[in-house]
């Protein structure tokens, strides 16, 4: 009898255990998603399981199909919406998941005891957010959580794969931090120790209004309103205009630094340096005062300091909105641990879908390989950018510093490693405005320079990011020129991209040996990380004589730029890509995968857009 008795204790008691497990779900676990890990990564040992992380939950949007059809017909020059761009509730409304798919998640997670009143949402209730120990989302998953150590040291916790119950994969689009490796390393790898080089092959230009004030040394805003023509003009709408720019990995611009580049190079704008608003977003810093010692040493905030300058230099006066999103991990799997480098795209989307007003221009200088964050996650994080783009933001992503994808570093994450080229992300997203660099003056050409040794090793070389995307296929807007393109290159290069991917960058900027100050000296610095808060200081004035025009703001501005917008650029006819241990895609006349469009020229920017000068 004691036998039978415990017989049947033994098995309540495995019944109970089988309960616990996600069997107990109404539909058995299937795995949603796999990814390998990147070959810079190194599995460690287990993660520790008592240690929480931030879960971002991404649930089937609604009519996404439907906001992307209003983003495109708002954004076509030649459509009669044009410029009339959507309300927050309106964008909420198209992109909120369906009460039964809120419903079902709701009912899981309830199940796997996680209460209701600890969860978050974004405004459209999208997204989930919900903090829990590492052990309870192995058990969520079904799946395992190991520490990954990167080559620069750098540690995260990560899976390999997830899972969900079989009735819950058509309703849940993303889930992370599970299989992403994405980094968002600063595009700023160009800042080169031992100063600047004329590079290789310069010729002064022969416009002696350019010659007179552009050095390849140092360059100035002084050069740049000159090269691109935004000389003489003032802004005419500062109440109604602005300009902002993200800040990650425990970036933020000093306002002394700024100070002292502004008394230089823009006297009449100094108070600007003190005037900027600074916004903090999951406990993301913000300082008023100069570098810290820790900061110095570790050569925090070259990469913020370039952005509030390289804007302020050339848009006299208009606001500036300085993000610094939180950057430190989710989770902290021992106190030896390095700090973990991902930077959260998301939680400052999401922060920015959440207001009110949206800037009318943000400028980002981060990205990362494309094959490093999971297709679906990628997805779920560019469909946000489109909805600030329906909003009339215009979200501009430097392309990368490594041209098709650096040096021995171009092989897939298929599990396969097949030579190809590696296209960069966000970059790759159709709804960003992708930025190249370019270097000289009178004629500019693509950006490139030679790596070299350094006193902390050897650097690799530097040339804007080109390419065309794995996990995006060609907008409609790109329908003619990338085709044309691909046409020329007669087979050059053939299976090493993707010739039906989305294509970058889209336009471009000086990029080369900015001048800049940095813990009170100044010095220069270079990269898609320059050209591209140029370019936003550009195209803020674009808009400021919209807004004194009476017309609404750009927005979202790849369509017009590939109908209309390329009117207004300088075609750059010299260079190529480099990367991958090739010379690279060509520049020619027209679009190119290096250079874009061109180079901004502001007068004719003006036309283009049909905005009054007065």
């Amino acid at each position: 009898m004691q036998i039978k008795s415990a017989f049947v204790a033994a098995a309540i008691l495995a019944f109970c255990d089988a309960l616990a497990t996600p069997i107990r779900a109404r539909s058995p676990y299937v795995v949603k998603e796999t990814h390998f890990v990147p070959k810079e990564w190194q599995k460690q040992d287990r993660a520790h399981g008592g240690k929480t992380i931030s879960l971002q939950i991404g649930l089937k949007q609604g009519r996404f199909e439907e906001l992307d059809r209003h983003l495109h017909e708002v954004s076509d020059p030649d459509h009669a919406r044009y410029g009339q761009h959507l309300s927050a509730e309106e964008v909420d409304e198209l992109v909120a998941p369906t009460s039964q798919t809120h419903d079902l998640v709701h009912e899981w997670l309830q199940e796997n005891s996680i209460e209701i009143e600890n969860l978050s949402y974004s405004t459209a209730k999208d997204w989930i957010t919900v903090h829990l120990p590492i052990e309870s989302v192995e058990k969520l998953l079904d799946t395992e959580y190991h520490n990954y150590k990167h080559h620069d040291g750098s540690v995260v916790a990560r899976a390999t794969s997830w899972s969900l119950p079989r009735h819950l994969h058509d309703h849940i689009d993303a889930i992370q931090p599970t299989t992403s490796f994405f980094r968002a390393e600063k595009n700023i790898a160009t800042y080169f120790e031992g100063g600047a080089e004329i590079p290789q092959g310069y010729q002064a230009p022969s416009n002696q209004t350019i010659a007179a004030v552009c050095n390849a040394t140092s360059v100035t805003p002084q050069c740049f309103e000159t090269l691109y023509q935004t000389k003489g003009y003032k802004p005419k709408a500062l109440d109604k205009n602005n300009v902002a720019f993200n800040n990650f990995l425990g970036e933020v611009p000093i306002r002394p630094d700024g100070k002292l580049f502004l008394q230089k190079f823009r006297p009449e704008s100094v108070a600007q340096a003190a005037n900027f608003k600074q916004i903090s977003i999951d406990n993301g810093p913000v300082q008023d005062g100069p570098l810290t010692a820790n900061q110095t040493a570790e050569g925090t905030s070259r990469e913020a300091n370039l952005d509030f300058q390289a804007i302020a230099g050339i848009n006299y006066n208009t606001p500036i909105i300085s993000y610094s999103t939180g950057g430190s991990p989710p989770f902290v799997p021992d106190i030896t641990t390095p700090t973990n480098t991902n930077e959260p795209y998301l939680v400052w989307v999401n922060y920015l879908l959440s207001q009110k007003d949206l800037p009318k221009i943000v400028s980002t200088s981060y990205g990362d390989s494309e094959q490093t964050v999971p297709r679906s996650y990628a997805e779920r994080v560019c469909k946000q950018f489109a909805q600030a783009g329906a909003r009339g933001t215009t979200l501009f992503f430097s392309s990368g510093d490594s041209g098709l994808g650096g040096t021995d570093k171009c092989y897939s994450n298929d599990g396969k490693n097949t030579y190809r080229f590696n296209p960069n992300f966000p970059a790759s997203c159709p709804y960003v405005t992708a930025v190249g660099a370019t270097m000289n003056f009178a004629p500019e050409e693509a950006v490139y320079r030679a790596g070299r040794n350094t006193s902390t090793g050897y650097r690799d070389f530097y040339a804007g990011g080109s390419g065309f995307s794995n996990y995006f296929d060609r907008p409609t807007w790109q329908g003619n020129a990338v085709p044309q393109y691909i046409k020329g290159l007669d087979g050059l290069y053939d299976g090493l991209y993707n010739k039906k991917g989305r294509a970058y960058p889209d336009l471009a900027a000086q990029g080369l040996y900015f001048a800049y100050f940095w813990n009170g000296t100044e010095g220069t610095i270079s990269g898609t990380s320059a050209s591209t808060p140029l370019t936003a200081g550009i195209f803020s004035l674009v808009n400021d004589a919209l807004i004194a025009s009476g017309k609404p703001v750009l927005g979202y501005i790849n369509p017009w730029l590939y109908k209309k917008g390329y009117k207004g650029l300088n075609d750059i006819l010299k260079g190529t890509s480099h990367g991958c241990n090739v010379d690279g895609f060509p520049v020619t006349e027209g679009w190119d995968p290096v250079t874009g469009w061109g180079t901004p020229n502001f007068p004719k920017l003006l036309k283009a857009v049909g905005a009054k000068v007065h």
